[in-house]
């Protein structure tokens, strides 16, 4: 069964999500929102990686959660970045770019646990298929936001 390659490259997205949702976040620092909510949904996605790891084991791969923190130096110079982009005019139309890969992303990873899911139907592999449903329904949860965010942000970036 190719299961145990559709777990790798959906946890590798995963991973790849949350470390974007962790830098855009520093990115945004001075917007408390957006900084605390992507820290919230980057631990959710490195959450789902926990939970495909009991299944990539029984298929025979191997997945890394990966730190998803940075050094020390790094995060001040993510720091100072959000400090700068909050004083120029701009600010605005970065985040909207930022919300566009975000939402890119977390589309992705959603194509990912539906076809997983599909595989795991075929299989009758009822333990992959609930840990499938539950985090594909968190993984929205980050599409819906990206949406959102983006609709609040869109108006005030783009007509000053």
């Amino acid at each position: 069964m190719k299961l145990g390659v559709a777990i790798e490259q959906l946890a590798a997205a995963e991973r790849e999500l949350a470390d974007e949702l962790s830098a855009i976040g520093e990115r945004h620092r001075t917007e408390h929102d957006v900084y605390h909510v992507t820290r919230t949904l980057a631990k959710m996605e490195l959450g789902h990686i926990d939970a495909l790891a009991p299944h990539a084991a029984r298929f025979d791969v191997e997945i890394e959660r990966g730190s998803n923190g940075g050094s020390s130096l790094l995060d001040t110079v993510r720091e100072k970045s959000a400090e700068l982009v909050g004083r120029r005019p701009e600010p605005g139309l970065l985040l909207l770019r930022d919300l566009r890969r975000l939402h890119t992303l977390a589309a992705g990873v959603s194509i990912d646990w539906t076809a997983l899911g599909q595989g795991a139907q075929a299989a009758t592999d009822t333990d992959l298929l609930a840990a499938v449903t539950t985090c594909h329904g968190e993984t929205l949860r980050t599409l819906k936001w990206t949406t959102a965010r983006l609709k609040e942000a869109a108006p005030q970036a783009l007509t000053t």
